[in-house]
């Protein structure tokens, strides 16, 4: 193959601690030298959260703005994704940093289930985020739990509530929501090329020891990978994670076994059609 992987690394998550890996970043500090790390070892994508005091999830606006700055001084041009999604606040709430104008955000379009409850995404909600998106030039990730997530992000692409193309994120593995099925995943590959076309680019994610399946379906397929402590604390059944970093370089072994070349940050950007930073 000869198109680039793009590496997205999920640095911290709502859920993961330092009881459960000691690696997983939970400080600002923290959580910018960790991205550091995963940038140098090929990640060019940071989807981030951000915790309180007490390690809380949280959508502090404040916090993302220092998150933010910190990761544009020490990670020239990686491209910053924060999230909005439902466990760091509820209702408008989860959306409070869009005025930060990261380039990237991600964008539930759909309701599911999650392990012990429902991850609720309302129609109002989804359209009051995609607005806030449009409003500060900001480019939205469909988190897909579902295929009806993708049929969504169609409707709302040809009815203008996203500028561009969508950029579509499978998520597979989480317990009550999409298992991890190789059939199901070639149906969303088809899928998003039937709806968005053959050369549009997508993302696939999965989680705990699903990670690194979801690694090989989607860079073998042509499409893009995330990896990361939010997702999978561990590198396997014996041994924790000891970074962020080590699971990205996981990643970027897998794309060199594929014949793919790891996505510089400029090569991303230009992938995902996303302005190129100012310095740059």
């Amino acid at each position: 193959m000869t198109n680039p992987c793009i590496i997205c690394v999920a640095i911290t998550g709502s859920l993961p601690t330092k009881d459960n890996n000691p690696a997983v970043p939970i400080t600002i500090e923290e959580q910018i030298e960790s991205t550091h790390e995963a940038f140098e070892a090929g990640a060019t994508i940071a989807h981030c959260h951000v915790r309180d005091d007490d390690g809380k999830p949280t959508s502090d606006p404040d916090r993302f703005a220092r998150l933010k700055e910190g990761l544009e001084k020490h990670c020239p041009g990686m491209i910053v994704q924060l999230s909005t999604g439902g466990r760091s606040g509820a209702g408008q709430a989860r959306g409070g940093m869009l005025p930060l104008r990261p380039d990237m955000a991600s964008l539930s379009v759909g309701s599911n289930n999650f392990p012990t409850r429902v991850y609720e995404n309302p129609p109002d909600l989804v359209d009051w985020l995609a607005a806030g998106m449009l409003a500060h030039d900001i480019k939205p990730e469909i988190e897909a739990f579902d295929l009806s997530h993708i049929l969504k992000a169609h409707g709302m692409w040809k009815a203008g509530q996203i500028r561009d193309r969508p950029y579509v994120q499978f998520v597979m593995g989480v317990k009550n929501a999409m298992p991890a099925d190789r059939e199901v995943f070639d149906y969303y590959v088809h899928t998003v090329r039937r709806l968005f076309g053959e050369d549009a680019p997508w993302c696939a994610a999965g989680i705990g020891p699903n990670q690194i399946v979801l690694n090989e379906w989607a860079i073998g397929a042509g499409g893009h990978a995330r990896t990361g402590l939010e997702d999978n604390v561990r590198l396997d059944r014996e041994r924790l994670a000891p970074s962020n970093a080590a699971l990205v370089r996981r990643a970027a072994e897998i794309a060199a076994k594929h014949g793919r070349s790891v996505a510089t940050w400029q090569q991303a950007r230009r992938i995902l059609g996303l302005r190129m930073p100012r310095a740059a």
